[in-house]
């Protein structure tokens, strides 16, 4: 996960953004319009789609496709039933509030000169790692990491805001209650060996704490959803239980939260075709 860093913008049913037009294509998506923008701290980027009021600002080497594809991957987490309206208004209303927002990068260098505003929260994601086909082919192959970023920003910005003292990212939420049975203990720095039952096994030192609980969110609900199931042999030194039934079965505090329906998390792994 990397981390960077808060307004309603009204929708149509085809969330076509707002900005000032330009030498870019629309793109070619039933749903979402690429324009051009002058927003303030993404002069180097050159077009974003806005969904459902958050946008995503991409490069310019940064394929429409793949835009657009990170565009359909957000509206699907945040109205996962495909109704045309969000499915936790107090998740989306806290990513307004706390300016949240997506760039998208072909390279790691174009985030150098990024610069939002101090009151904004974002999450970037590559060009190279948002894979469309991995959803067509068996969810085989190189993962599409827009399953991750997308989430990422939503659990952080709109979960974590919204009910703090269940999904916050800090020592005593319940989110992190149940991270720290699942890592076996509270550790709020890399131990040299995580204890035997422990199943999230997270060994990035440059990760503190509240960001191990946006990664241990991630982990759980994408198992739930089925996108972890082909990936037990890749992700085993992180994260164990990658099928839904594991979750189900082994981690029961974080499979009691994400299944309670106050909190409308999704139940439909995104496949990037919203309302298509």
């Amino acid at each position: 996960m990397r981390v960077f860093f808060c307004f309603f913008i009204s929708l149509s049913m085809c969330f076509t953004s707002c900005g000032k037009g330009g030498d870019v294509s629309p793109g070619d998506d039933p749903n979402f319009t690429i324009v051009s923008h002058d927003d303030d701290g993404f002069g180097g980027f050159n077009r974003k789609v806005v969904v459902f009021g958050i946008p995503i600002y991409a490069k310019r080497r940064v394929e429409d496709s793949r835009l657009l594809h990170a565009a359909n991957i957000m509206a699907q987490y945040l109205d996962n039933d495909e109704d045309g309206e969000v499915d936790n208004e107090d998740v989306l209303n806290a990513m307004l509030e706390a300016n949240a927002f997506m760039v998208m990068w072909k390279s790691q260098s174009d985030l150098i000169f990024l610069s939002p505003p101090d009151d904004m929260e974002g999450q970037d994601l590559g060009n190279d790692e948002t894979i469309i086909d991995w959803h067509s082919n068996g969810q085989e192959g190189q993962f599409d990491a827009s399953l991750e970023e997308v989430l990422h920003i939503i659990t952080h910005a709109g979960y974590a805001n919204a009910y703090p003292e269940v999904f916050g990212e800090s020592q005593g939420s319940a989110l992190c209650n149940a991270m720290d049975i699942a890592r076996g203990g509270q550790f709020f720095e890399i131990p040299n060996q995580y204890p035997d039952e422990a199943w999230y096994h997270y060994d990035d030192a440059t990760c503190e704490y509240d960001c191990m609980a946006t990664e241990y969110i991630y982990w759980a609900l994408t198992s739930m959803l089925g996108a972890q199931s082909n990936r037990g042999g890749e992700i085993g030194h992180e994260w164990k239980l990658h099928t839904p039934e594991l979750v189900e079965e082994t981690d029961v505090a974080i499979f009691q939260l994400l299944t309670n329906e106050e909190y409308a998390f999704p139940t439909v792994l995104p496949d990037g075709r919203y309302m298509q």
